[in-house]
């Protein structure tokens, strides 16, 4: 198939504006980028997808997300609003993931990714938990990647707060799931190996985990610091911090992601470093959670690659972008904090390395070679678009609102808004159904 008349943004760690742009593409794989001209003359024969002078620029990339926090949408938690973090847990998350079925997590996962197709997000890592639905909780999830034609890295939070046999059960899908792609390889689907989060870990089961991962080509997916209070539980119960015990214990490496690192100080920062692990950065959740403001200039600086993610949030990774953008400004008391071609710089360049940790071929990228993982968004500039002003575009004007066209691994999932590999209201009236029985359930714990 071959792109013609956009204006193509490469992204890349060298991105560039091409007016008058075209991208060629066999199968999965993006095989040319230039211009119209050159490559209509040497591919005539070809499909053509006109973008009308449309923005064509990579799908975009969720580092961390959970598909099951679709079903808490409007959710009003009974009794008095909780005052912090863990009770934010306590009175929410723990119930939510309680009352999930499998049919609810593959529900979940459906309407994400619808809501992932329409916004251009073509590439999600999600943490998954269902404590009474755990045997097979992948499997729902991987099916409805594979309807929905995205690309998900795929893993389930092992924790201790559901007693051993819970963890257990955690480790054993983790460990059926890997080696099932392993076996049976999907060209849209990764994995890596979930935890929960230091404070709901002990020190047997994170051996446990470890010792499970030797010989399985993963990392480990955990949320690190969020909140004061895993700090706190790991100073109380083990004399250290949470990433000095996680480096000790060899949770950390090159294809480890370490979520939200809120808390942590500058000597973690440098395990961070020294073991080569990648941290997401969610604001939004942050945000909403009061939590604080990762110090993510501090990070960068340290060449940690600092990811993009939303914790759950809609999969509309622009207005992630937005919020990055404005959040540390307001944090810092200072205009110049974390500038666009910086979040740019997060949001491409960082997830696409991240990203490469689950495919071989880069994703996130219009280059050849890569995965023709591409979006058509309907902004129109009416100032100059160029390579050195293109992030503060992505920041002040573009959405993602005004993708009309999302293409995955080379197929068309979404043309003039229409979605084509999924029954977007088919989809929405039996999750409608389904949410109302986990709403009731959790009413009731």
């Amino acid at each position: 198939m071959l792109i013609t008349n956009g204006t193509l943004l490469t992204m890349g760690d060298s991105p560039r504006v091409i007016p008058g742009g075209a991208v060629y593409l066999e199968e999965d794989t993006i095989i040319e980028v230039g211009s119209t001209a050159e490559l209509t003359t040497k591919h005539r024969h070809e499909q053509v997808l006109d973008a009308e002078g449309k923005i064509v620029m990579p799908g975009l990339i969720c580092g961390h997300t959970h598909f099951y926090g679709a079903f808490a949408r409007g959710m009003a938690i009974p009794g008095t609003p909780p005052e912090n973090f863990v009770e934010i847990l306590e009175k929410l998350w723990w119930k939510v993931d309680r009352a999930l079925t499998l049919e609810d997590s593959q529900y979940s996962a459906l309407v994400a990714l619808v809501d992932a197709i329409r916004h251009g997000t073509t590439t999600l890592i999600d943490h998954h938990a269902s404590p009474n639905a755990i045997d097979g909780s992948l499997d729902a999830i991987a099916e409805a990647v594979k309807q929905a034609g995205l690309r998900a890295a795929l893993c389930y939070e092992v924790t201790d707060r559901n007693g051993e046999e819970g963890a257990l059960a955690g480790i054993a899908e983790n460990v059926r799931f890997i080696r099932q792609l392993q076996t049976h390889p999907h060209p849209h689907l990764a994995a890596s190996f979930g935890l929960h989060a230091a404070f709901t870990v002990s020190d047997a089961t994170l051996e446990r985990c470890v010792q499970e991962t030797q010989d399985l080509p993963v990392g480990f997916h955990i949320h690190v610091a969020e909140d004061k209070a895993d700090q706190a539980d790991s100073l109380r119960q083990y004399g250290i911090r949470v990433l000095e015990r996680l480096e000790k214990r060899g949770v950390l490496g090159p294809k480890t992601i370490a979520v939200h690192c809120v808390h942590i100080d500058a000597f973690e920062m440098d395990a961070l470093r020294a073991t080569g692990t990648h941290v997401t950065h969610q604001p939004r959740s942050n945000m909403n959670n009061a939590v604080g403001v990762a110090n993510v200039e501090a990070m960068l600086r340290r060449n940690i690659n600092v990811a993009l993610g939303n914790d759950g949030f809609s999969n509309n990774m622009f207005t992630e972008m937005h919020v990055t953008y404005l959040l540390h400004k307001i944090n810092a008391g200072d205009p110049r904090a974390i500038p666009g071609d910086v979040v740019a710089q997060i949001a491409f360049a960082n997830n696409t390395k991240l990203a490469s940790v689950f495919w071989p071929q880069p994703v996130g990228v219009l280059e050849p070679g890569a995965f023709a993982d591409i979006i058509l968004l309907d902004y129109y500039p009416f100032t100059p678009l160029t390579d050195g002003n293109f992030p503060w575009h992505i920041i002040f004007g573009m959405d993602g609102s005004h993708v009309t066209h999302t293409i995955a691994g080379g197929k068309i999932l979404m043309k003039d808004r229409e979605l084509l590999t999924l029954d977007e209201e088919a989809i929405a009236a039996k999750a409608t159904e389904l949410a109302k029985g986990v709403w009731r359930r959790v009413a009731a714990m």
